[in-house]
């Protein structure tokens, strides 16, 4: 098993099950013991916002906010540079821990020994 994840997440509230299933297999692999940076992108960048999880719906699937918890609690959350450019979303407001980076970071991220990587 890699030692640690990537997972790229593009869908938000657009692609609502595609969107649950990055944060499930994120928080998934956070309580296996396995490194995790989730980074948003597209219209999942809305979900660095607080509050804007608790208005992401969809039936049969844990609540965002719990998923995002359990991320953060042994993982890293890394909103796109460009994705929050183009929403006007800026450091000051975006979810404690959560870190604003680009392609050059995840790329390095992705390419680590041991790393696997997932796009959603």
């Amino acid at each position: 098993m890699p030692k640690k994840l990537v997972i790229k997440v593009t869908a938000g509230a657009d692609s609502a099950e595609r969107c649950s299933q990055a944060f499930t297999v994120a928080a998934v692999a956070v309580a296996s013991g396995v490194e995790v940076s989730l980074w948003l992108t597209g219209e999942s960048a809305w979900f660095a916002l607080p509050g804007r999880a608790a208005d992401f719906e969809l039936p049969h699937a844990a609540p965002l906010p719990d998923l995002i918890e359990s991320v953060m609690a042994g993982g890293r959350i890394t909103l796109c540079t460009q994705c929050a450019a183009r929403r006007d979303i800026t450091e000051r407001d975006v979810l404690e821990g959560v870190r604003i980076a680009g392609a050059q970071v995840f790329v390095q991220e992705a390419m680590a020994d041991g790393t696997q990587a997932l796009v959603y």
